[in-house]
């Protein structure tokens, strides 16, 4: 027979998801400013030279919690040349969204990032060997239709800049796999210093061809920012993680349409079009059809097991 959780334990949880539910948002919401931040930076300076501030920022505020003196652990790795590719395709990521920024809207930005979890899904077929029905595969191409409401392609849809920010979708994606793999092998701190120190290198030798000196301090403040920006919100969204289910959280990540429309009306005056609103309505959708999914599949697997307990 098996015992019932008590109404306290049942409470206890509860109040763990509704804490780790607005952790994810207050994470959501870390990267929006993260993005708006950049895209202010690009009127005052080369877009690369924005990509080097984002990661100076987080590298010294992650070396000032993880160094090598405290923490050497964290600096040693038993899958080197993972880490190297997943911390390459992170700032191939990151690059290109910069780039990006500079011509598109935030709202138009992140629409087209919210096929990510499609490719995601679509990627680990080949790479990690999972298998996808028919109904899930319908749903990541009709996610795929709604990237391509938003970008219009060949009639007169966004700015070519638009491509960049789905090829960068395509990097991200392709580094989420790649942190799947590292999981079993290497601790998170590890991770977490490999990306930062691996990216700051490479932009740091692209660099010093396209420096221009921040005009004010206003700018260099903006430069640091991105930095507390990015590494809060990753801060907050490894506390959501602790709280509750990935399956809980996944849909809140969606809330980054709301303000990435709040802080590019207040912050530049741009208003999405009726496209952009619609093929990201498609793309959300099929998302969580996809996430609903996978609850589905989890729940199955536990009740087999338990059956054959």
């Amino acid at each position: 027979m098996t015992e019932r959780p008590s109404p306290a334990v049942k409470a206890d949880t509860s109040r763990n998801r509704f804490v780790g539910i607005a952790l994810m948002c207050g994470a959501v919401l870390c990267f929006s400013f993260l993005d708006g931040t950049a895209k202010w930076l690009n009127q005052s300076m080369p877009s690369l030279q924005t990509v080097w501030a984002r990661y100076a920022a987080n590298v010294l505020i992650v070396c000032a919690i993880l160094n090598p003196v405290t923490s050497p652990r964290a600096y040693k790795t038993s899958r080197l040349k993972l880490q190297l590719v997943r911390s390459f395709l992170l700032f191939f990521s990151t690059a290109m969204n910069f780039f990006a920024l500079r011509y598109l809207q935030l709202a138009e930005t992140v629409s087209i990032s919210f096929v990510t979890p499609l490719m995601v899904a679509l990627f680990a077929i080949p790479i990690l060997g999972e298998r996808i029905g028919l109904p899930r595969l319908i749903a990541i191409c009709v996610g795929f239709a709604g990237v391509l409401v938003v970008m219009r392609p060949g009639i007169g849809g966004l700015h070519p800049a638009a491509f960049l920010t789905f090829t960068g979708c395509i990097g991200y994606a392709l580094y989420s796999i790649m942190t799947r793999l590292l999981a079993s092998h290497d601790p998170p701190e590890t991770t977490m210093v490999f990306s930062g120190l691996v990216g700051f290198a490479l932009v740091s030798m692209m660099v010093p061809f396209v420096w221009v000196t921040p005009p004010n301090g206003l700018v260099m403040v903006g430069m640091a920012a991105m930095g507390v920006f990015g590494s809060l919100g990753h801060y907050l969204l490894i506390l959501a993680h602790q709280r509750a289910p990935a399956s809980t959280l996944m849909p809140f990540i969606y809330t980054q349409l709301i303000w990435m429309i709040l802080i590019g009306y207040f912050a530049f005056g741009d208003v999405p079009d009726i496209f952009t609103l619609i093929g990201s309505a498609i793309v959300i959708a099929s998302g969580l059809y996809l996430l609903y999914q996978e609850r589905q599949r989890n729940l199955s697997e536990r009740s087999e097991g338990s059956d054959s307990n």
